[in-house]
């Protein structure tokens, strides 16, 4: 029997323009960059993923290769797609990503042409779908010419692969250029996804402002700086963390001054009734140029923790001035070769 989703899980849903497109997007967005792949239990990914479209949440996060292993997030995803989704896609807006490493060889990583169609048709098989709502460019490539990367996405939204088209941690710069090369060809930029977090601040200085001049949402990614602005490590770091397991945390994240801060801003969301995670999702959301915040969750009651963000989005003047005291750069943009070209 198929799963039966909760009639009102519209009431009282919030949406948030995105940039000047006629999408919407929910304030809090899922990701299946982690918790959802082969390595992971099925079962429990299934019920996050209906815990959350329970909740109003109609916006799902891939790429090709989330995992581990690479791709196993979107097959799952298309057999919950199956199995739960069969008559709800069109409430659905589900993205996915190609750039980084996917299969050995030169033409399966980077921004040309050949590896991003290639990448997509293999998603779109994988989640047994005929299209992507959004098909991100995942992160510059400056070996490749941006002419070639934004004819790619063009080219998949011409070939009806993708209704919209994305970028993922580009500069202003180059957010700029890419947006005109777009816009040459009748297909608008709908969105930008960077990472920002309260220890991870680069998008203030110029992002954001570029974004809103040219009409394109944003969608933060690791607002909780991969699980550093919870409370998981106020008191040492616990087996199962992330912290623990080969990946992209760090050892250098815990530093004794990324500790200290994070405690610090602990004790502020207990002040205003929330958790950390709840106040640092909050905080990212503070801005009206930020259209949705991209979170993960390895169980139902993680992903409750965290949408439950949305019932105290408001901070006083005096809440911000205190948070900015301790929200400082962390160490943590591990994107920042990419973007200025080094990686």
């Amino acid at each position: 029997m198929s799963y039966v989703f909760d009639a009102k899980r519209y009431d009282g849903a919030q949406f948030r323009r995105c940039g000047r497109s006629g999408i919407v997007l929910p304030p809090v967005s899922l990701g299946l960059w982690q918790n959802f792949g082969g390595v992971d239990v099925f079962e429990t990914g299934r019920a996050v993923i209906r815990r959350a479209f329970d909740r109003g949440v109609t916006h799902f996060d891939l790429a090709n290769n989330y995992g581990p292993p690479y791709g196993s997030a979107e097959e799952n995803l298309g057999e919950i797609l199956r199995k739960d989704f069969r008559d709800y896609r069109d409430e659905l807006v589900i993205s996915s990503k190609a750039g980084w490493d996917m299969w050995p060889g030169p033409y399966g990583v980077g921004g040309s042409r050949k590896y991003l169609l290639a990448s997509l048709d293999g998603s779109l098989r994988r989640m047994g779908l005929e299209y992507v709502d959004i098909f991100y460019s995942h992160r510059p490539t400056m070996d490749v010419p941006l002419e070639e990367t934004m004819g790619a996405l063009v080219q998949a939204v011409r070939q009806g692969k993708a209704l919209y088209v994305g970028i993922s941690s580009y500069s202003p710069e180059r957010t700029r250029e890419a947006a005109q090369i777009l816009k040459s060809e009748g297909i608008p930029l709908l969105i930008h996804q960077p990472s920002y977090s309260m220890l991870n601040r680069w998008v203030e200085k110029e992002l954001l402002s570029t974004l809103e001049e040219l009409g394109v949402g944003c969608i933060a990614f690791s607002p909780l700086a991969q699980g550093l602005l919870t409370n998981k490590y106020l008191n040492g770091v616990p087996e199962n963390s992330r912290a623990k397991a080969e990946g992209s945390f760090q050892k250098d994240f815990l530093s004794e001054e990324n500790l200290k801060r994070v405690r610090l801003l602990n004790e502020i969301a207990s002040g205003r009734g929330q958790t950390l995670a709840q106040m640092a999702i909050a905080w990212v959301l503070r801005d009206g140029r930020v259209t949705s915040a991209l979170i993960g969750a390895r169980s139902v009651e993680q992903l409750d923790n965290s949408l439950d963000a949305v019932k105290k989005l408001q901070f006083t003047d005096t809440e911000l001035n205190e948070i900015d005291r301790y929200a400082k750069e962390g160490a943590i943009d591990l994107w920042r070769n990419a973007r200025e070209g080094a990686a």
